[in-house]
């Protein structure tokens, strides 16, 4: 079975620093590998992981992605003078060399295929690996932006040669567009990549045409180049889960992808000098959950840049919480994307539309409408922003009650019969995720303001104070697609609900695999807190349902204002 969370990290990718004088890679520092790790170890979360050790890539690795020149050149390195060092920098853009570069970016590409290995092969369910250099800029023939060989693209060269992968998803969040690994995968339809990245109408570096949203990749791989240009700075989190809802998981969930890469660069968190966002770190709980619930649950995710060192170490943690499975935090300041925001994005749907049979609406909006301001210095401005609020780690993460003779899941915790439930046992679970065939009832013992119900099928109307959304569509994967990530999703977001009830309805129609698709998306919702009531038991609560909900307004020491409780009910 799958168990577990891979943590890849060696001290020895922390032995080269900058040896000279340059504005440009000052902020590529050893400090960002030691600062992560050190919070994921004063955290208690690098215990919790499975230690993979690193090794080097070889040759034959670096060159599923590298040219021979290329890698017979940088072999050159460890034996040149500091001048000749500098020399040989000159040829390629932001970036720089030491005699131990060589070794350690052989480490960060090793460690990056360590970690597809143990996914491949079930060692681990997912992992993170802690690496420097950074890869996602570096190309064929050069090194470029911090990174000597490209990480991820040699990783997904691997998977695909190693493991007979048809379909590798690689999502960039970093702040900066890989254009190292679009170049690699640019007509391979078999490598879906999505970067988002500052671009303000090219005058954000690299500055490259081939950044913007109509670069959708060449020949069989054309569509297969996802680019959501920034052309402001400040994004926040609704900027960047709108992207997820309405672009990247349509698409990926159509993709269906055998594999998941990260470009991990949380130079998008806020604080950090080359992003100059807003988003706060815990965003990247929410993003890495909603890309776990793709391709089995088999993410790796690769430490791309992250400049801010305090907001880089908060990001690392979020992530890596969130791949051991406890639950996202509450999402925080939730107003809606920006119209910046929402002009790439249509602009995006515009130019994918023709390749993708995801419903993706589009509207005559264009991001070149809106040029920035000639001559505009970047802030220098110190932004602050508060922790990022304590993770949850249930002692028990699923529960069921079951009816007798029926006999537990895996990795679930059974809490008697159905027919004997208490519910004070039931309330214990209140801080974790509850997946069990619970009646409805049980509600009432759980201190709630907020609810999602979601109904696989048509709802009953209840005679309740609250929003009712009812929706008729297609019975098909596609429709459903479209329900969950343009609706139901954003919806949930912004609602901030403290429960997330589900009730698979009798005939509901749904697949095994969307139900569970589903289940697993709205955990990140409400801190994990899930109620799931199977269609066995549906039949008998539909008619108790307008009781039971009485109930919850009214029951014992627990008894909350009608007022007081907020549903929605899908």
């Amino acid at each position: 079975a799958m168990m577990g969370t891979a943590l890849i990290y060696d001290e020895e990718m922390t032995r080269y620093r900058l040896l000279w004088v340059d504005p440009a890679c000052k902020i590529e520092v050893p400090e960002r590998l030691t600062v992560s790790h050190g919070a994921l170890v004063e955290s208690g979360l690098a215990a919790r992981c499975v230690s993979i050790p690193v090794r080097e890539a070889t040759d034959a690795d670096i060159l599923l992605v590298h040219s021979e020149e290329y890698l017979e050149a940088v072999k050159k390195t460890p034996y040149m003078t500091l001048e000749e060092l500098k020399d040989f920098t000159l040829q390629y853009g932001d970036v720089y060399f030491h005699p131990n570069i060589y070794h350690c970016a052989k480490l960060a590409a090793g460690a990056a295929l360590q970690l597809v290995d143990s996914v491949m092969t079930g060692k681990v369910r997912n992992g993170m690996a802690l690496v420097r250099p950074p890869g996602h800029h570096s190309m064929r023939s050069a090194a470029n932006g911090f990174c000597v060989f490209n990480n991820v693209a040699i990783a997904a060269q691997y998977a695909k040669q190693k493991y007979g992968i048809k379909r590798v998803l690689i999502a960039d969040w970093d702040i900066h567009h890989g254009q190292g690994v679009q170049y690699c995968f640019e007509d391979d339809p078999s490598v879906l990549y999505f970067s988002w990245h500052r671009y303000e109408h090219q005058k954000f570096w690299p500055q490259l045409r081939d950044s913007d949203f109509d670069s959708v990749g060449k020949e069989k791989g054309a569509g297969f180049n996802i680019n959501v240009p920034w052309n402001k700075v400040g994004m926040k989190n609704s900027d960047y889960l709108s992207i997820f809802c309405h672009l990247l998981l349509p698409v990926a969930y159509e993709f269906c992808p055998d594999l998941v890469l990260v470009c991990a660069g949380f130079d998008s968190a806020i604080g950090d000098p080359e992003g100059e966002m807003c988003a706060t770190p815990d965003i990247f709980a929410h993003l890495t959950h909603l890309l776990m619930n793709l391709a089995g649950g088999k993410l790796c995710a690769v430490l791309e840049g992250g400049y801010n060192l305090t907001s880089l170490a908060q990001s690392v943690c979020q992530t890596v919480h969130t791949l051991l499975g406890d639950p996202p935090p509450r999402p925080a300041n939730l107003d809606g994307p920006c119209k910046s925001a929402l002009e790439s994005l249509q602009c995006v749907r515009s130019a994918h539309r023709q390749y993708w049979t995801s419903d993706l609406p589009t509207c005559d909006i264009s991001t070149k409408c809106i040029k920035l301001a000639e001559g505009g210095e970047e802030s220098t401005e110190k932004r602050v922003w508060p922790e990022p609020q304590r993770r949850i780690t249930p002692a028990v993460r699923a529960a069921a009650v079951l009816p007798d003779g029926v006999a537990c899941p895996d990795k679930c915790t059974r809490f008697g019969s159905s027919q004997d439930l208490d519910p004070l046992e039931v309330n214990k679970l209140k801080y974790g995720a509850v997946c069990g065939h619970c009646p409805l009832k049980i509600i009432s013992f759980i201190v709630l303001k907020f609810i999602l119900l979601v109904f696989a099928q048509k709802a009953c109307a209840l005679p309740i104070e609250g929003h009712i959304v009812i929706l008729q569509g297609k019975s098909d994967m596609s429709g459903f697609i479209q329900a969950v990530f343009s609706l139901l999703l954003p919806l949930g977001y912004e609602f901030d609900p403290s429960l997330v009830l589900l009730a698979q309805m009798p005939g509901g129609g749904l697949y095994e695999s969307a139900w569970l698709q589903l289940i697993g998306l709205l955990q990140g919702l409400a801190q994990g807190h899930t109620l799931v009531l199977m269609k066995v038991f549906i039949e008998g609560l539909r008619h108790r349902l307008k009781a039971d909900w009485k109930l919850i307004q009214t029951t014992g020491k627990f008894r909350l204002p009608a007022s007081d409780i907020n549903v929605i009910i899908i």
